[in-house]
């Protein structure tokens, strides 16, 4: 008998590393490496709109509910086929970042975004989520010098308020989410997500 799949998804601020680290992971795994929001063409058309900078801003639950179009064809199209192909699934951003984003960082409630979140998903959860963390501060110097999107441009007192809604996430559910310390060489955190997978 085969090993059962798992779905493995990376979450943090701007600028913490999860692109990076989930690419290394999946390599490391030989699993299908895939993001929110994206992953499919309906995904990666509505990644666009919501976060070029050129375009107006959606207002907060607009913003929601195209968050959560891209999770339920996500979910439908990439995630459930290979999960139940036995394959192992990495994604960079999830249900986290819609509460983090969404109910901390826009003041939207965060039962009415979790409800949702189950409804677009179809109940597909994590099993399990790692939370690349580090100091503000580390973090603004990691995305000084690149253009940034519609979000990153938020400003701190937003991103901050992301933050600490993604440790208290954390907080609420121990036995599913693991925080990383994001703050070393690309090398050293890497080996720390491989653990904590382990």
């Amino acid at each position: 008998m085969g090993l059962v799949s798992r779905f493995i998804v990376l979450e943090g601020g701007e600028g913490v590393g999860k692109s990076t680290q989930a690419a290394a992971l999946a390599r490391h795994l030989g699993a299908v490496l895939t993001r929110e929001p994206g992953g499919t063409a309906l995904g990666e058309a509505l990644r666009g709109l919501l976060l070029g900078s050129d375009r107006p801003a959606p207002v907060a639950r607009a913003e929601t509910l195209m968050m959560l179009a891209a999770r339920a064809q996500h979910v439908a199209e990439v995630i459930e086929p290979a999960l139940a192909r036995g394959q192992d699934v990495v994604c960079d951003r999830y249900s986290g970042s819609t509460l983090a984003y969404q109910g901390y960082g826009r003041g939207l409630d965060l039962g009415e975004i979790a409800e949702l979140d189950r409804w677009a998903s179809g109940g597909r959860a994590p099993d399990l989520v790692i939370l690349l963390d580090m100091p503000a501060e580390g973090a603004r110097q990691r995305r000084a010098g690149s253009t940034p999107d519609r979000i990153e441009g938020e400003g701190d007192e937003f991103l901050g308020r992301v933050q600490a809604g993604f440790r208290e996430l954390a907080v609420a559910s121990p036995g599913r989410w693991k925080v990383v310390d994001a703050s070393g060489e690309v090398g050293e955190v890497a080996a720390a997500v491989r653990e904590a997978v382990r």
